[in-house]
């Protein structure tokens, strides 16, 4: 991917802190994801007056797509966005086990973290909140859409890698996207570590911060060997392929 592709894929805003398109990246047969569709992103909760302009003026938003924990969302609101004329849904993207989240479940103890396994212990609690998303992206009357979490990396991560995986987009491509986070992450650490819900952070780049994009690659290894890819695994969790042409359609560009 070019860098000039990914200086563009970045929107800068005064207080969001990680925010791209996921448009320009590189797709089966020759297309390309489609920029002003959907974005990914870190907790918009501390946007300012000029950043909610930005979101509601050139990006077109109408749909924030939540991926936090219910009493995660509850104790750090949206900020301005609460009262904007944006459609809030929260999918929340959480182990099989967890019905709630501390904050000492949002810091994992150790420097050493394996986020492989968080991510395929995630998708595996996660099905009806990816499908929905799917679902909410392919739907053109509901962009633009921006899905975030807290630091935009893990849980955003993933929903970012199944979709792109799903329409085509090369594993090394999602990759490289995901690697972006780190050129943002001592700030996002900052921001986040400075609130209840994730105070205790790890050094940027360690543990549960770390940003490898071979992390990612190796999920999707995992993906395709257990389930068929992006694609597939969207299928057997109840999107009908109606839905994943529609996917398809509404992100990829040819």
């Amino acid at each position: 991917m070019h860098s000039e592709t990914n200086v563009r894929r970045w929107i800068d805003f005064a207080e969001i802190d990680n925010v791209r398109d996921l448009g320009g990246l590189p797709a089966a047969d020759g297309g390309t994801t489609r920029f002003g569709v959907v974005y990914r992103a870190s907790t918009p909760q501390h946007l300012t007056a000029a950043d909610l302009d930005i979101l509601l003026g050139p990006l077109g938003l109408r749909t924030l797509i939540d991926l936090r924990n219910p009493d995660e969302a509850e104790r750090e609101g949206y900020g301005l966005l609460a009262t904007a004329a944006v459609e809030v849904v929260n999918l929340p993207v959480r182990k099989p086990t967890q019905t709630t989240l501390t904050p000492a479940d949002l810091v994992p103890d150790g420097r050493h973290y394996d986020l492989v396994g968080l991510y395929r212990e995630l998708l595996g609690g996660s099905a009806e909140s990816v499908v929905t998303a799917a679902r909410i992206i392919a739907d053109p009357a509901r962009h633009s859409v921006i899905f975030h979490c807290a630091a935009g990396k893990d849980r955003t991560g993933l929903v970012a890698a199944v979709l792109l995986d799903a329409v085509g987009v090369p594993a090394e491509a999602i990759a490289t996207d995901y690697a972006l986070t780190g050129q943002r992450l001592a700030r996002i650490r900052d921001r986040l570590d400075a609130l209840p819900s994730y105070h205790g952070l790890p050094p940027v780049n360690t543990g549960i911060l770390a940003v490898d994009p071979e992390v990612i690659e190796q999920f999707l290894t995992g993906l395709h060997a257990a389930h068929g890819g992006g694609a597939a695994w969207l299928r057997a969790h109840g999107l009908s392929a109606a839905e994943l042409t529609r996917l398809r359609q509404v992100l990829v560009q040819y």
